[in-house]
């Protein structure tokens, strides 16, 4: 009687097999070559990212002192007081504020400066490089700048104001317009690099566009709306989850130039966190916050990316 040979015993098995084990191999090696590129980024991902992540968590739910060996477990009682702390929902009201303020002024003060300066010339290449060079500087040499022009005495807003027949305005000291001068000092500070994006993004609408609408006799308008502004739609969604996300980290221009004044004006929420974990030595409380502000920083984002995709 006649017996059905295995698949790898039939005739050709041998064969297949062998042609498949390099290919097997292959495969293999390519996956180990993959994971040898990536475990740098993994090792640094996982000591900088997740574990001081899950670690904050941890420490959110303790009474935790910077100084000293207090470890008591409390659960969600930071939480607790956080929500019932005056201070606390002060800071959010401004850092809330501040990025409502700051990032529509951003976006179109980026866009109006990439539209105007998208020329192929040396001399908007170099202006380029000047709106560019503010956001190279660090928090505190652009404070330090702002606070010499809006001094009352010697600032140069100063002298345009008694120039005009006008009293100084002491903007830093003012609970009215403190706010609107730390917007004034982040948007010339940081607009650099949003400009940037966008000159990338108006760089990759193809010029044949331009050249069809300029033929139908679109104004300028026509083909700003009609063209420009919808190429850049990614681009605007890009740089308007990258300014509300930076934002609302907002720091070191309050804590600089008016320390978070007038009456708590200015107070911003990253101000509150690091006062609360480095001067009062509260870190489980300062870890809840700051569990608290990536959540709200988390949520404006996927909120705009929501958006924006039920747009397309």
């Amino acid at each position: 009687m006649s017996q059905t040979q295995p698949a790898s015993l039939a005739p050709g098995g041998h064969a297949a097999a062998a042609a498949a084990a390099p290919a097997r191999r292959a495969k293999r090696g390519d996956g180990l070559a993959a994971l040898a590129f990536l475990a740098p980024y993994l090792v640094f991902y996982v000591l900088f990212l997740a574990y001081p992540f899950f670690y904050g968590i941890w420490i959110s739910l303790h009474d935790w002192e910077l100084v000293g060996a207090v470890r008591h477990f409390v659960g969600l009682l930071n939480y607790w007081d956080m929500f019932e702390d005056p201070l606390f929902w002060t800071a959010i009201g401004n850092t809330l504020l501040f990025a409502a303020m700051t990032v529509p002024v951003m976006v179109v003060v980026a866009l109006g400066l990439a539209l105007a300066l998208n020329r192929q010339t040396r001399f908007h290449g170099a202006l380029r490089v000047v709106f560019f060079t503010s956001s190279v500087f660090s928090v505190t040499v652009a404070t330090l700048i702002w606070i010499m022009m809006l001094s009352p005495e010697r600032g140069l807003i100063a002298h345009l104001f008694q120039s005009l027949g006008l009293r100084p305005i002491a903007f830093l000291g003012s609970p009215g317009w403190a706010m609107p001068a730390l917007t004034v000092t982040t948007v010339w500070w940081a607009v650099g690099f949003p400009m940037i994006l966008f000159l990338a993004g108006l760089q990759q609408i193809p010029q044949e566009l331009y050249d069809a609408a300029r033929i139908d006799n679109a104004s300028p308008w026509r083909r700003l709306t009609r063209i420009t502004l919808p190429s850049l739609k990614r681009t605007i969604v890009l740089v308007v989850v990258l300014q509300i996300i930076g934002q609302l980290q907002m720091f070191g221009q309050a804590l600089i130039m008016t320390g978070g004044g007038p009456a708590d004006r200015t107070r911003s929420m990253v101000q509150t966190i690091y006062e609360t974990g480095f001067t009062e030595w509260q870190l489980g409380y300062a870890s809840a916050m700051s569990l608290f502000l990536f959540a709200v920083m988390f949520a404006a984002s996927m909120f705009q990316l929501y958006v924006s995709r039920r747009e397309d």
